[in-house]
């Protein structure tokens, strides 16, 4: 019998592989000889199917090199920091193989096109050759696409969510590399939730098993799956560890569920509950109760968390979001210590103590404890406990009178506003009475008003129970809520004869002229509307620079009634320079 080879490489191919290597380790090392502190990663990047038309368009076999910059190490603005950087590349690329073009990317470029769900420089960076990748960023990305696609695969219909968690896109060196996936269980009827979850677990992480595998990448690879609704009680009952993910997090893929969560997250919409608050302060006590019974590692992770939950509500009843524990330690100084003062720095002290504790026996430094060393915890951890009760209560009164406090002056600045409008003089009480004996507004929310005051006035002279105050505030919403919109409503009527509409070829804009400023909409119908403002002056727009709908509504809502406009010519030879001569006004 023949004996078998395996296939030997041709000559001619293996002397194009040695030297594209040899001019990808010459360009590397100029790279980082120029920009060493800035670059994260670089990857040849396969051939697209349908290439955009660029410069190098006549270089139909060039080889596209990714090279990814850490713009957050640089002082500069960042896309100035990118040209700079992609004409220094240039010049070093060209010299060695004017075939190989580079691709500059930041990263926060990366960043946000995964917010806009834009996965295709992902899908290229897994498919590509990584040349250098010194914290395993690329690695990390190139696994998760991999298993992403994987899991994709085989459960599109579940998976709402596939997110990486925040240091990989930080771009720090790291042992393992986390991502979090959230199935849909709303839809399960022949197996109960939690046996749907651990028979996904077990499938998904075998297939990130197998994506080890296929990619060769050797960082430890964790796997979170959560069903959706075990996810929305985790948002609701404001778990660190959730608002963790959905602050740092990045979405690999996504269909509707993690990035709304973190854009209400981050504009304060996601807010502790008053029961999730109580929650985090009971841990403290149970925790430290079973503390007295363990051994070691159990021992330093009960007093720790049972030290760390009510620091963390502390600071989310003063109105801080779940902070991670070393954050936690740094805000209870600066908040409580420094800037409150209702805080002895030794309370602090003792956390920090308690966790770096914690932190030596998680990483092996300590592998011993006497029981004296627990005693002397425990008598710390019960020191702390009483003291941060005493300052959850001063909290909670600090709070409810800046709750009374605003509530009224909220209250009276719309009343103020409506009474304008109608061009009411006098106090709010008696405008408000006048405002009932027109039939302009409800006795109803007169009543409110008066509610509002009075708490105001009796607020501290006397004793007012937590569930008066909520009552009382929640009035406070409705009234304030009832009068902005009647507020509105009148302001945007008389708003409408600001505007002037105008139409280009087949599109159609808007022009709000407000006072001394007008703001532009150069497409009404555009999905992602495109704003300007100007400078009003002599019937003419000038200083004209991007804005934003956010700072069009900002204006309007502050903006009284209109004053009389006598539209000039001028104004619209300036819209006839911006939007050509064929420009026609709408009366």
């Amino acid at each position: 019998m023949a004996n078998e080879t395996s296939p030997q490489i041709p000559e001619d191919i293996k002397k194009q592989f040695d030297e594209l290597k040899n001019k990808l380790g010459k360009i590397k090392t100029a790279l980082l000889k120029e920009y060493n502190d800035l670059i994260l990663g670089i990857a040849l990047l396969p051939k697209q199917a349908e290439k955009e038309k660029t410069e190098q368009k006549e270089k139909k076999n060039g080889i596209d090199l990714l090279v990814l910059i850490d713009e957050a190490k640089s002082k500069e603005h960042p896309f100035a920091l990118k040209d700079k950087m992609f004409g220094v590349i240039e010049k070093i690329i060209h010299p060695i193989d004017e075939a190989i073009i580079p691709t500059v990317i930041l990263k926060l470029e990366l960043i946000e096109s995964c917010y806009d769900g834009k996965y295709e420089i992902l899908q290229m960076i897994s498919l590509g050759a990584i040349v250098y990748d010194p914290n395993d960023m690329l690695a990390a990305i190139k696994i998760a696409e991999v298993h992403k696609s994987m899991s994709l695969k085989k459960f599109d219909k579940y998976i709402v969510s596939y997110v990486a968690a925040g240091s990989l896109f930080r771009g720090e060196k790291s042992n393992d590399i986390d991502v979090y996936i959230v199935v849909d269980d709303t839809d399960v009827k022949k197996m109960s939730r939690f046996e749907l979850k651990d028979k996904l677990r077990a499938i998904i992480i075998n297939m990130g098993i197998q994506a080890k595998e296929i990619t060769g990448v050797q960082k430890e690879f964790h796997i979170q799956v959560y069903i959706l609704t075990d996810f929305w009680e985790s948002v609701k009952d404001a778990s660190p560890v959730i608002f963790t993910f959905l602050r740092d997090g990045v979405p690999l893929y996504d269909r509707g569920v993690f990035m709304p969560w973190k854009l209400l997250l981050k504009m304060g919409r996601i807010r502790p509950s008053p029961e999730a608050i109580d929650m985090h302060m009971d841990v403290g006590e149970k925790s430290i109760e079973l503390a007295r019974h363990r051994l070691l590692s159990v021992v330093s992770q009960d007093i720790y968390y049972g030290i760390l939950n009510p620091a963390q509500a502390a600071l989310m009843l003063y109105g801080v979001a779940p902070p991670t524990p070393a954050e936690a330690i740094q805000l209870l100084e600066e908040i409580f210590v420094k800037k409150e003062k209702l805080l002895e720095k030794k309370y602090v002290d003792i956390l920090a103590n308690i966790r770096k504790f914690y932190k030596d026996i998680e990483h092996g430094k300590v592998k011993d404890i006497s029981g004296a060393d627990v005693d002397k915890m425990l008598q710390d951890a019960d020191s702390y406990l009483k003291r941060i009760k005493k300052l959850f209560n001063q909290i909670q009164k600090k709070s409810e009178a800046k709750v009374v406090d605003e509530m009224y002056e909220q209250c009276v600045a719309v009343v103020e506003d409506v009474l304008k409008l109608e061009k009411i003089t006098g106090s709010a009480d008696k405008g408000f009475q006048e405002l009932i004996r027109k039939h302009v507004l409800p006795e109803r929310l007169y009543e409110i008003f008066k509610s509002v005051v009075k708490t105001k006035k009796e607020y501290g002279k006397k004793a007012i129970s937590k569930q008066e105050i909520e009552k009382i505030r929640r009035g406070a919403s409705v009234l304030i809520g009832s009068l902005l919109e009647y507020v509105q409503r009148k302001r945007g009527f008389e708003l409408q004869k600001t505007k002037i509409r105008f139409k280009y070829g087949d599109k159609f804009g808007d022009i709000y002229i407000l006072d001394d400023q007008a703001f532009i909409i150069n497409d009404i119908n555009a999905q992602e509307k495109e704003v300007a403002i100007a400078k009003v002056a002599d019937g003419r727009l000038t200083s004209i620079k991007k804005s934003s709908l956010v700072e069009l509504e900002a204006a309007i809502s502050k903006q009284r009634a209109p004053k009389q406009f006598f539209i000039a010519e001028t104004i619209f030879e300036d819209l006839k320079k911006l939007y050509g001569k064929d420009i026609k006004i709408s009366i």
